[in-house]
């Protein structure tokens, strides 16, 4: 089974009921078709960026669960169904392995109470004879 995360926006105008009653409706068909909600997230009323049908506020509900593909597309489904939804988006989760890796030695750097020294660049001044010769194509002259 793979991992979905969907996100969907309800409508402000409902009461607190009717807003509670169409979350365990999408929940409930995770689980009529054999999927595991891993966890539910509501976030409550929320300004939106920008006004979505009219609506400048919004009610956030995300779900994560375990199930087939089949449980996504039965949820979007609905959700066009539903007129109080507003927005909706599913994401496939890619599910990573737990690898532990070993964590790389760093060094100690000792820290002086001395003050930095500011580099002198006197003595190191390079003049044309230290440079190599630069060669020049005939083609070029």
């Amino acid at each position: 089974m793979r991992q979905y995360e969907t996100a969907f926006l309800i409508s402000p105008k409902l009461s607190e009921e009717e807003t509670a009653e169409i979350i365990s409706r999408m929940a409930d068909i995770v689980s009529q078709k054999k999927g595991k909600i891993v966890k539910e997230d509501r976030w409550g009323k929320r300004k939106l960026a920008y006004p979505i049908k009219r609506f400048d506020e919004a009610f956030y509900v995300f779900f994560l669960y375990e199930s087939d593909p089949s449980v996504p597309f039965e949820l979007e489904r609905r959700f066009k169904q539903t007129e109080a939804i507003l927005r909706f988006l599913t994401v496939k989760k890619e599910t990573k392995k737990n690898i532990r890796r070993k964590k790389k030695h760093v060094p100690e750097v000792e820290e002086s109470t001395a003050p930095l020294e500011e580099e002198s660049f006197e003595g190191r001044e390079e003049t044309q004879e230290s440079l190599p010769p630069i060669e020049k194509d005939e083609e070029e002259m």
